[in-house]
C-alpha cells in the first residue's frame, strides 16, 4: 500500500494476521530496502508470535535517493505513516524498529508514535573512523525500552549496554547482519514475546 506524506509517498508491505497481538513496524537503512535479511528474520519471528508486521519503504528511498535528508522531515513522514498504520490495526501495542538509519528513526520517533518498544538493528553509533561523533543520545532519549542488535565487527561501532535496555552483540557480524540472519531473529524473539501473550512453553 502507498501512503502519501508531506514529504512524498511511502510504500508499506503488510503481513497481517487475524486478531494480532501487536503491530511491528520495520524500516530499512539509508542504502537498502525492506527485504534486508535481518528485517525478514525479525518479521518471521513476529508473525510466528501472532503479530502483524508492516515494512515501510520511506519516501526518500521510494524516490530513489540514498540520503534521507533532514531528520526532521524524515521523522515527520514516519509519524504520518505510523498514524495510518495505528488506525488500521487498532489499540494493539506498537513496536517499531529498523536497521541502521531506520533504527535511528525508530528511536527518535518512539515517544511521539506512542510505541511500546524499539528494535534497533545495526544501530550506527558513529560514522566509520569518526568515533567521537556518538549518536548514543538517540538511544537514551527514545523514551521507551530499546533492544539493540549489532555485530561485533560493525565499523559503525557497538552501543554501550548502558545506553539501551538490552544490547545483543553477534559474533562475526558486520553492519549488514547477513552472516546469520536467524540469530538476529532469535535475539529479537524474547523481546517481541512480551507483547505476544505467548509464554515460552508455547501456551497463551
Amino acid at each position: 500500500m502507498r501512503i502519501v506524506t508531506a514529504h512524498g509517498p511511502a510504500e508499506v508491505t503488510l503481513d497481517e494476521v487475524g486478531d494480532p497481538s501487536f503491530l511491528l513496524v520495520l524500516t530499512h537503512g539509508s542504502n537498502g530496502g525492506v527485504d534486508a535479511p535481518d528485517l525478514l528474520a525479525v518479521r518471521d519471528v513476529a508473525l510466528a508470535l501472532g503479530g502483524a508486521v508492516a515494512r515501510v519503504m520511506q519516501p526518500f528511498r521510494l524516490a530513489g535517493r540514498r540520503a534521507p535528508g533532514p531528520a526532521v522531515k524524515q521523522d515527520e513522514a514516519w509519524l504520518e505513516v505510523m498514524k495510518l498504520l495505528r488506525d488500521r490495526h487498532g489499540a494493539v501495542p506498537l513496536v517499531q524498529g529498523g536497521r541502521s538509519n531506520g533504527a535511528r528513526v525508530a528511536c527518535r520517533t518512539a515517544r511521539a508514535a506512542d510505541a511500546a518498544g524499539v528494535i534497533a538493528l545495526a544501530f550506527p553509533l558513529h560514522p566509520p573512523r569518526n568515533p567521537e561523533r556518538s549518536r548514543a543520545d538517540e538511544l537514551r532519549s527514545a523514551g521507551v525500552e530499546v533492544l539493540v542488535v549489532n555485530g561485533d565487527r560493525d565499523p559503525f561501532g557497538v552501543p554501550d549496554p548502558a545506553d539501551a535496555a538490552e544490547v545483543v552483540v553477534l559474533a562475526g557480524e558486520r553492519h549488514d547482519l547477513t552472516k546469520d540472519p536467524p540469530a538476529v531473529g532469535a535475539a529479537a524473539e524474547p523481546w517481541l514475546r512480551r507483547w505476544s501473550g505467548i509464554r515460552s512453553s508455547g501456551t497463551r
